[in-house]
């Protein structure tokens, strides 16, 4: 069994994975033809995502920090 993720790994993982998600959003907006309320919630799927991207940037910023000091 493999074993658990630590958070830096886990937030490493996200790191590479929003983008991806926030690039699809856009296609669908894009390239769809989506309703007005799908549009609005593709919009908000949008910020939600980069609002989660920023917020995993700070932490892992602050755990490489942390790291750098010792602890």
């Amino acid at each position: 069994m493999p074993r658990p993720l630590d958070e830096r790994q886990s937030l490493e993982a996200e790191l590479t994975e929003i983008p991806a998600q926030i690039t699809s959003y856009r296609d669908e907006l894009e390239n769809g033809r989506p309703t007005k309320a799908r549009r609005e919630q593709f919009e908000w799927f949008i910020r939600e995502r980069e609002r989660r991207l920023a917020g995993v940037r700070e932490r892992l910023k602050a755990i490489t920090k942390a790291a750098r000091l010792g602890g």
